[in-house]
């Protein structure tokens, strides 16, 4: 290969030159951010009220774990995409993926099982050779500052859970939408995106119902004073709720979240069980809930990660004024907005794709000389060639996150729920140790939430339209 050789050359050393940009400027960023950490060993004056020294050195040391963490991997991920690229990985494993379908009978023509046994090879290879970062972060950084609740087995088989699962999914859609785009003629993406397009809105729609229950335990919010405020809640500003489950969140880690789903009148809210005081296992001190041993053994970790002299989670108005902030985004049209920019932007890239499907240099530069499988273009054009363009689409989106989630914590406050709102912020920061002190450049490139302080001096502040 050279650098100013073919066309073919000149984009697999751009494709490469453009990757490892990305990385050296996500390194300068966290590399300001660990600046940060590391020198900022006191509670500043302006957190004084909200944070005492013993939960701000808590939340600085887990930060800077993370953010080492997440340097050795990411140079891992870089350096191993590198190395696939240059060593002919990916048409290595396509080779062996058409030897192991000739076995079965299956020849070349047969290029949607070729693909589909591809497609298992390489989420099976990025499966193990991710095993080991997942294990150091759950079971030395996550269990190092108090948060994991699994055992070595139940992460595991949970692991393997979460393959099979993903692997019933991906095969047959994959299948479907390469022979979408095999039959679909000249306007094969139009058809593929409409595929994408119903195939995501049921997911969507079935997800918490059918999928999520597969790995966590969902059960109905028992009747009482906060499912009756929630429901008055959603009934005032006609947010068509149907159903109110609490997740066992717990059985994991003791980080919380709320979230809802569903499409038109059928909506449901999910609250992690860690999201509420009076509700978490985390706060039963001593106590250890009924299920397996491995349920027990992970209950039974709660010493280590319910900080002392408090209560894991927000209270009930507080609860409220977090379901407030989550409704808001509803109310606003939030969602809506969120779905139709990603289908938008899911039209474009088919459309783009049809466009430079048929340019072979595009697969020879990435050593397919004699074929063009619909699946390789498919990773090419939308994981390399699309690669600049999805970075600035990642930052404008995360740009766009965090004024929705000003406007959602201003419709809480509308709703006269901003003290209980600004108190549950700084207890969902102390539970989750996130550290209010972060660069600016780090902050505006990665933060889809705005910082603590500035969420609370919004709240705080003269009110907005």
């Amino acid at each position: 290969r050279g650098l100013w050789g073919p066309i073919e050359d000149k984009i697999f050393y751009a494709v490469l030159v453009f990757s490892w940009t990305v990385y050296i400027w996500e390194a300068y960023l966290a590399y300001r951010q660990r600046k940060i950490y590391r020198a900022t060993m006191h509670v500043p004056t302006e957190l004084g009220k909200i944070m005492d020294s013993e939960t701000f050195e808590k939340s600085r040391l887990y930060q800077l774990d993370k953010s080492n963490f997440g340097f050795w991997s990411g140079l891992y991920s870089e350096a191993e995409g590198t190395l696939i690229l240059l060593l002919g990985g990916i048409p290595f494993l396509w080779k062996v993926s058409g030897i192991l379908t000739a076995r079965f009978g299956f020849g070349a023509e047969y290029e949607i099982s070729q693909s589909l046994v591809f497609l298992m090879l390489a989420t099976l290879f990025s499966a193990l050779t991710g095993l080991p970062w997942s294990l150091y972060s759950t079971f030395v950084i996550e269990e190092k500052h108090g948060f994991n609740q699994q055992t070595v087995g139940f992460f595991l088989k949970d692991t393997l859970k979460k393959f099979a699962v993903t692997q019933c999914i991906l095969l047959p859609v994959t299948s479907l939408l390469l022979y979408i785009i095999k039959i679909g003629g000249d306007y094969f993406f139009i058809y593929a995106w409409l595929f994408t397009l119903v195939v995501s809105l049921i997911l969507v729609t079935i997800y918490a119902d059918y999928i999520a229950p597969l790995f966590d335990k969902f059960t109905p919010l028992p009747d009482g004073e906060l499912k009756s405020a929630i429901e008055s809640m959603a009934k005032s500003i006609y947010f068509p709720l149907t159903k109110i489950y609490v997740v066992e969140g717990s059985k994991r880690s003791s980080h919380s979240n709320a979230y809802f789903y569903g499409f038109f009148k059928n909506k449901r809210i999910v609250l992690f069980d860690t999201l509420l005081e009076d509700y978490s296992p985390l706060n039963k001190s001593g106590e250890k809930e009924p299920g397996t041993g491995e349920e027990n053994e992970a209950a039974g970790n709660e010493s280590k990660s319910k900080p002392k002299n408090k209560k894991q989670g927000c209270s009930n108005p507080e609860v409220l004024a977090v379901l407030g902030h989550e409704l808001g985004h509803w109310k606003l049209g939030h969602t809506v907005k969120n779905i139709v920019i990603s289908q938008m932007n899911s039209f474009l890239c088919f459309f783009l794709f049809a466009v430079l499907i048929g340019r072979k240099e595009l697969f020879i530069a990435f050593g397919f000389h004699d074929t063009q499988p619909t699946l390789i273009g498919l990773m090419i054009i939308f994981q390399f060639i699309f690669s600049p363009y999805n970075e600035l689409l990642s930052f404008c989106l995360t740009v766009l996150s965090r004024r929705f989630e000003f406007q959602a914590d201003a419709f809480a406050r509308n709703m006269g729920r901003s003290s209980e709102l600004y108190s549950a912020l700084i207890k969902l920061n102390k539970d989750n140790l996130g550290f209010p002190v972060a660069d600016w450049l780090f902050s505006m490139w990665h933060y889809s939430h705005p910082p603590l302080l500035e969420r609370l001096r919004a709240l705080t502040g003269p009110k907005q339209d």
